[in-house]
């Protein structure tokens, strides 16, 4: 496990900031504890600097994995994330969330209509749900 490089970070944060915005500083100073980001076999994992400082005594190779991961980096050096940072993405996303009408209605729809698909977050159905049919 080693800390990300400023490139390795700024690839990580713009990522986390196109689903959280910036929520991000929340992820790191969280009132449990100081949190941080670790690369380890080009995957990024999210974990406590406690639980960082117990698992410094293993050694890298004994050392499969620390935290949860969040995402990995591809061959071209893209982040992608993974389901698994879903749990900690949540509660400060702006995006998650899918409705969509069912497969039968679109089908019995005339050649004509558009179709739509709406990703929407949960607080914007709260805000709207007095308008919503």
């Amino acid at each position: 496990m080693r800390p990300l490089t400023d490139e390795e970070t700024v690839a990580v944060f713009e990522k986390l900031s196109k689903y959280i915005g910036e929520n991000i500083r929340l992820l790191i100073d969280r009132p449990d504890g100081i949190y941080c980001f670790r690369l380890n076999n080009e995957r990024v994992y999210y974990c406590s600097e406690e639980l960082m400082k117990r698992a410094a005594n293993i050694s890298r190779d004994n050392l499969v994995n620390l935290g949860t991961c969040f995402g990995k980096f591809t061959k071209t050096r893209k982040f992608r994330l993974h389901i698994t940072a879903l749990d900690f993405l949540a509660p400060y996303a702006k995006g998650f969330g899918v409705t969509a009408k069912s497969t039968t209605d679109c089908r019995r729809v005339d050649p004509m209509t558009i179709v739509c698909f709406h990703q929407a977050d949960i607080g914007e159905y709260v805000r709207n749900e007095e308008t919503l049919t």
